[in-house]
C-alpha cells in the first residue's frame, strides 16, 4: 500500500470547513425577530403572580409591569419584602438581556441563550459589583412559560466560581386573578 503525503494546506482548509460547519450547527444566541419573539412573550407576563400551591388569597410573590414605552418590562419579585429584589429585561440588538439587581448587592447581566417556544434559558454575561470567579450571585435562569396564566423560574446561583446547590430558587406561579 503507497503512503500517500497530505499537504498541510489541505488539512489547515479542512479544519477550518469543519469549524465553520460546527459554528452553524451550534446553537447559539437568538436571532433578533427570536429576541423580538421572546421578549413579547415576558411582556405577556403583565400583572401579579401568586405561588401555585398557595391557594386564595396568597400574596404576590412576582410582578412584571411593561415601561419604557414598551422597551423593557421589570420583574419584582418578593415586592415590599426586604429580600425584594428586580430584574430588567431588554432587548440588545438580536438578543434578550435581563439585569438582576439582587438582594446580594450585585446586578448580574444574564443573555439568552436559548429561547425556544416553552422556555427562555439565559446565561451569565458579566454585571456589575460580581466577581464570578469568587462572589455569591444568579448565574442562569430557566424561564419556563408553560400557559399565558402559569409560569415555572428555575435561578441558579453560583459561589467561588461553580453552582452552588445552596443558591437554588424554583418558582412555580400562576397569575393572580381579576
Amino acid at each position: 500500500m503507497q503512503r500517500r503525503h497530505v499537504p498541510a494546506r489541505c488539512l489547515w482548509i479542512t479544519a477550518a470547513m469543519l469549524a465553520a460547519l460546527a459554528a452553524c450547527a451550534a446553537p447559539g444566541p437568538p436571532d433578533s425577530a427570536t429576541a423580538t419573539e421572546a421578549f413579547g412573550r415576558v411582556a405577556a407576563l403583565q400583572g401579579d403572580w401568586v405561588a401555585a400551591d398557595a391557594g386564595a388569597g396568597a400574596p404576590v410573590v412576582a410582578t412584571y409591569r411593561v415601561t419604557g414605552a414598551g422597551s423593557a418590562v421589570i420583574e419584582t419579585l418578593f415586592p415590599g419584602a426586604q429580600e425584594e429584589m428586580v430584574s430588567v429585561y431588554v432587548r440588545d440588538g438580536g438578543d434578550l438581556l435581563l439585569t438582576h439587581d439582587c438582594s446580594a448587592g450585585n446586578q448580574p447581566r444574564l443573555r439568552a441563550r436559548r429561547a425556544g417556544a416553552g422556555a427562555l434559558e439565559f446565561g451569565f454575561d458579566g454585571g456589575t459589583n460580581v466577581d464570578p470567579s469568587r462572589d455569591m450571585h444568579m448565574h442562569s435562569l430557566r424561564l419556563q412559560l408553560v400557559s399565558a396564566d402559569e409560569i415555572r423560574a428555575d435561578w441558579q446561583g453560583w459561589d467561588k466560581g461553580r453552582a452552588d446547590p445552596a443558591h437554588v430558587a424554583h418558582l412555580h406561579l400562576l397569575r393572580k386573578p381579576g
